[in-house]
């Protein structure tokens, strides 16, 4: 494989929250970066349109703003740019929005998921990276979720679409030696974050003096990952290439490689479950004035908990996300104010 700087990444979402993190990580470090989005309208555009801006200031990074179900267009870039790899950020994403929504979840999550598998696979990458989530753990009871735990019963049709893009990946994988890894992330917060997230609603509520909805009363627990911890996790995932065992025997205990194929699948997450009216009150804290909360009853599709086992991807890359939430929602509220002038 080339030096790191002459490595070429194609970064599906790149004006997305996360995507736009990973891409200035990676100019940082000196790759070459093709950004790819649909700028679609689920949230305020502008917000994308001023990550993608700030990443245009690069000389090595470049965008096309499309569609992942436009497989010409795809297809026209990734021949225009000949990736080594490829880190799959881009879908439709919120498990709110998939009650009212399903079908934009089958158009973006599983037909731009396998166009983008098809120039992965025509341009024999050296690494396709792809994410999944969380969400995917479903009706699991216990944890910490682990990546060898089985994952059959999502509850939303956000999860099983990312479910399948994990099927669809190792079948690639299985079929053509691509070398795959699926990432499932636990509740990304950070700057620049997604106006639909709760972190950015309730500090835009408070500031406002409205009232933010929590949900099941409080008994809720997530685990919190800060932006900059996850991506930089992605970051040495990409030299964490997978390698189709010659004996099944040679997997490791707690490791997700298949035995049939280069792939495997990674949690990124803070290994910490943080409940949510703990959350609340951490926001409370870094805006300077309490919450009007309204408490609710779960909402059809939510799970009460989450929690990462992240001990497979510390063994394969030597890192873990640590962030504390009070100093990751301490940033993003700075960032909040900042951008909003608020």
């Amino acid at each position: 494989m080339a030096g790191a700087a002459a490595r070429r990444v194609l970064v599906t979402g790149s004006a997305g929250f996360i995507g736009f993190h990973l891409c200035k990580l990676l100019l940082d470090e000196g790759f070459v970066v093709q950004g790819y989005d649909g700028m679609t309208d689920y949230y305020d555009v502008s917000l994308k349109a001023r990550r993608h801006a700030m990443l245009a200031q690069h000389p090595n990074f470049a965008a096309t703003e499309a569609m992942l179900e436009d497989q010409a267009a795809l297809d026209a870039v990734a021949d225009g740019f000949a990736p080594q790899v490829i880190v799959h950020l881009a879908a439709q994403a919120g498990v709110r929005y998939s009650l009212d929504n399903p079908r934009a979840y089958i158009d973006a999550n599983v037909t731009g998921t396998f166009n983008v598998m098809e120039v992965a696979r025509r341009h024999k990458v050296d690494h396709l990276l792809m994410a999944s989530t969380s969400s995917v753990y479903g009706a699991n009871t216990e944890v910490p979720f682990a990546e060898t735990d089985k994952a059959d019963t999502p509850l939303t049709i956000y999860a099983a679409t990312k479910k399948a893009t994990e099927a669809m990946g190792h079948a690639y994988a299985h079929l053509w030696g691509l070398p795959t890894t699926m990432f499932r992330f636990f509740t990304v917060y950070g700057p620049w974050g997604r106006p639909d997230m709760a972190l950015y609603k309730f500090v835009d509520a408070i500031l406002e003096d409205r009232q933010i909805d929590i949900y099941n009363h409080g008994q809720m627990w997530r685990d919190f990952t800060y932006v900059t911890d996850l991506v930089h996790a992605i970051r040495l995932l990409i030299d964490a290439v997978p390698v189709r065992p010659e004996r099944p025997g040679e997997i490791a205990p707690g490791d997700s490689l298949s035995p049939a194929a280069p792939w495997r699948v990674v949690n990124i997450g803070n290994s910490s479950s943080v409940r949510l009216l703990d959350f609340v009150e951490a926001i409370e804290a870094a805006v300077g004035k309490p919450a009007i909360r309204n408490y609710m009853d779960m909402q059809k599709g939510d799970v009460p908990r989450t929690f990462a086992d992240a001990s497979l991807l510390q063994a394969l890359t030597g890192y873990r996300p640590q962030t504390d939430v009070k100093d990751g929602v301490r940033a993003f509220v700075q960032w909040f104010r900042d951008y909003y002038g608020r």
